[in-house]
C-alpha cells in the first residue's frame, strides 16, 4: 500500500499548522536540500508545449529517494472554470523502486513556490525591506504575500493587476491577515505606482507571452526583484533592458533550465548568473551591496518539489494528519507470479477474504 495525500488532507494540514508556519518549515527543508546540491541528479524538466499551454514532468533523485512532479500551465483555463495550474507528485524509494507517497501538488506547489521566493529574498533583499509590490494578483499571490510577511517581515503590500477583480480577490483574502497582524494592503493604479518606493517587487503573472511588466525606470537602487511568472520558453516579465542595467545581478535555481525558460532566455548564453545553491552553501554572498539590484529569476526546479514531497511524508510520519493508503502497487504472495496473484487463484483468495 502507498501513502496518499489528497487536496482535503493538505488543506487540513495547512489549517492545523497555519500557512505561515507551513511555508517557513518548508523553506527550511528546501534550504537543507539546496545545501546538498551535489547529491542530486539535475536536468531541465521535460515539457510538452501546445498553443494553449504546457504539460511538464519534473524528476530528480538524491540517490536514496526519487521524486517527480506532473504539472500543467494553461492560462486560458479559467475561462472554462478550470485552474490554470494543476499538479501531483510521487516520492519513491530508490533501492526498491517502490512509490512511498502519491500526493496532490496543486496547493503544495503554490506553497513551495512562495517558500522558495521568500527563502531567496532572505539572502538577496536588504534586511530592512518592509514594502513589497505584488504585480499579478492571481492564484499564487496570497501565498507570496503570506510568505514575505512571515519570513521577511513585510509590513506593506501594494497590489496591481490588469484585472481589478483579481486585486479585489487578493485584498479580500488578505483581510484577515491584515487585521490580525497589522499587514497594510494597498491597491495601486499601475505597476509604476506599486513599485514606487518598494523594497521588493514580486511579479507573478500568468500570460504565456513575452510581457513587459517591469522596465528600468520603475527600478531603484537596492531593490530586490522576485520574477516568478516567466517560467517557460516565450514567457517573460522583465524588459530586456532591466537585465542590461549595470547594478543588476541575476540569481537562478538551475542554470541550464533557466536559460531555456527564465528571464535570461532573452539574453546571450554567456550572460553571467549565479545559482542559488552556491549562495545557500556560503560559497558566494547573496546581496553584495546596499545599492545592488538583485533579480531572483525563478522558474521552479524539481529539487523544490522533492523537498515538498519529503516534507509531506515527514508530516505523515509525525501523524499530523490521518494516514490514508491506496493499492497502487500489487501485493503478491509470490512476487514472480503477477497473473496468479492478481487475476488468478491468488487474487481470487484475497478477494474472498475481503468479502468474508
Amino acid at each position: 500500500m502507498v501513502d496518499y495525500i489528497g487536496v482535503s488532507d493538505v488543506t487540513r494540514l495547512i489549517q492545523a499548522l497555519g500557512p505561515g508556519e507551513f511555508i517557513e518549515r518548508l523553506a527550511g527543508e528546501i534550504l537543507a536540500d539546496y545545501r546538498r546540491w551535489a547529491e542530486f541528479e539535475k536536468s531541465a524538466r521535460l515539457a510538452s508545449h501546445s498553443a494553449v499551454g504546457v504539460i511538464e514532468l519534473m524528476p530528480t533523485s538524491d540517490g536514496r529517494r526519487y521524486s517527480f512532479k506532473y504539472v500543467n500551465g494553461h492560462p486560458k483555463n479559467t475561462a472554462r472554470g478550470l485552474l490554470t495550474v494543476t499538479a501531483f507528485g510521487v516520492l519513491a524509494d530508490v533501492d526498491t523502486g517502490y512509490p512511498l507517497l502519491l500526493s496532490e501538488l496543486t496547493v503544495t506547489t503554490a506553497l513551495r513556490t512562495a517558500a522558495m521566493s521568500a527563502l531567496a529574498a532572505r539572502f538577496l533583499a536588504r534586511p530592512e525591506s518592509r514594502v513589497m509590490a505584488l504585480i499579478g494578483n492571481g492564484a499564487q499571490s496570497e501565498f507570496q504575500a503570506i510568505a514575505f510577511h512571515r519570513m521577511l517581515g513585510i509590513r506593506e503590500i501594494r497590489l496591481f493587476d490588469v484585472d481589478p477583480i483579481a486585486s479585489a480577490k487578493l485584498e479580500r483574502n488578505l483581510r484577515t491577515l491584515a487585521a490580525l497582524e497589522g499587514l497594510v494592503v494597498k491597491r495601486a493604479a499601475s505597476t509604476s505606482e506599486a513599485c514606487r518606493g518598494a523594497d521588493i517587487v514580486t511579479t507573478v503573472t500568468a500570460d504565456k507571452r513575452n510581457a513587459v511588466i517591469l522596465t528600468p525606470p520603475m527600478l531603484a537602487a537596492g531593490m530586490h526583484l522576485n520574477a516568478v511568472g516567466g517560467d517557460c520558453p516565450g514567457k517573460t516579465e522583465l524588459h530586456p533592458d532591466v537585465l542590461a542595467m549595470p547594478d543588476v545581478r541575476v540569481i537562478v535555481e538551475y542554470e541550464p533550465q533557466s536559460r531555456i525558460e527564465g528571464e535570461i532566455q532573452q539574453v546571450a548564453a554567456d550572460y553571467p548568473v549565479t545559482e542559488f545553491a552556491r549562495i545557500a552553501a556560503g560559497e558566494t554572498p547573496g546581496r553584495r551591496s546596499p545599492a545592488e539590484i538583485t533579480v531572483f529569476d525563478s522558474v521552479g526546479f524539481a529539487l523544490e518539489d522533492f523537498s515538498a514531497l519529503r516534507f509531506l511524508h515527514l508530516l505523515l510520519e509525525e501523524e499530523r494528519i490521518e494516514r490514508r493508503r491506496i493499492d497502487l502497487v500489487p501485493r503478491l504472495e509470490d512476487p514472480k507470479d503477477l497473473f496468479g496473484g492478481t487475476l488468478g487463484a491468488g487474487g481470487l483468495r484475497r478477494r474472498l477474504r475481503k468479502s468474508a
